[in-house]
């Protein structure tokens, strides 16, 4: 098995990178989800809510934590990140992350498109924005079974915003790795539960329409399965950093 592909991205919801390398901690893909929206509540604003976002970028640049945004391309915020009052934001309504709010034109921009009134976070150093595992994995072996059982043409994996994509194993092999250790490139990493998915996989990942009934395919030829969220449709898993270190587009994974 080897890395066919890495995704991360520094606001949580907004467009893929797709790097060649990442480095990996304890606390998830550096510069990955750094930052994340909460709605006037403080719960963390989700992208299956809207597609408006679909549009936005950043680049986040460290030691400078320097952000940029752009939308479709063009840049229409660059500023120095520096943190306001210290704060949580609640994920699922279930647990929360701490972090600080972050002072800039950030809040405004998003809002504005949003059209509702959004707070930005950035993450502290417990934890990045992630859902629940730091990492995600997935098997291109899994993708293609989703997309020969629904009788697709073509599916477009960043639908499902995984962290790591691997190459060379069976379909849904991933499922069974619950606890295994693997080395990838410098880091070692564990094998950690199932991925509950949600609508935002049904957005098309350019336009952020809804466009494929993504969570109705996955049933029709996974049915309803356990996760510590109860019963829903797993894809992909969850995977937590044993070893920091490098991971590369191609790196080897052994066990």
């Amino acid at each position: 098995m080897k890395v066919s592909r890495l995704s991360t991205t520094p606001i949580k919801g907004l467009k893929l990178h797709h790097p060649q390398s990442v480095h990996i901690t304890d606390r998830g893909v550096v510069g990955d989800r750094e930052f994340f929206l909460t709605d006037e509540s403080g719960d963390m604003f989700s992208p299956a809510k809207t597609g408006e976002l679909s549009g936005f970028s950043a680049v986040y640049e460290e030691p400078q934590s320097t952000l940029t945004i752009f939308e479709n391309g063009v840049v229409i915020a660059q500023a120095d990140v520096k943190l306001g009052e210290p704060t949580c934001g609640k994920f699922f309504s279930t647990w929360d992350i701490p972090g600080h709010f972050i002072l800039g034109p950030w809040e405004e921009i998003f809002s504005e498109r949003l059209g509702r009134p959004v707070k930005m976070i950035k993450a502290g150093p417990e934890r990045s924005g992630t859902d629940v595992g730091r990492l995600t994995l997935v098997s291109d072996a899994s993708f293609a079974a989703l997309q020969s059982s629904a009788k697709l043409s073509e599916l477009d994996g960043r639908r499902f915003r995984m962290n790591i994509e691997v190459e060379g194993a069976d379909a849904h092999d991933e499922d069974t790795w619950l606890n295994r250790e693997f080395t990838i490139g410098t880091a070692v990493i564990k094998a950690g539960g199932p991925v509950q998915r949600c609508v935002a996989t049904t957005r098309n990942p350019e336009t952020g329409i809804v466009d494929l009934k993504t969570l109705k395919l996955i049933g029709d030829y996974r049915g309803r399965q356990e996760s510590e969220f109860g019963l829903g449709f797993n894809f992909g898993i969850y995977a937590y950093c044993i070893k920091p270190g490098v991971i590369s587009v191609g790196d080897k994974i052994t066990s």
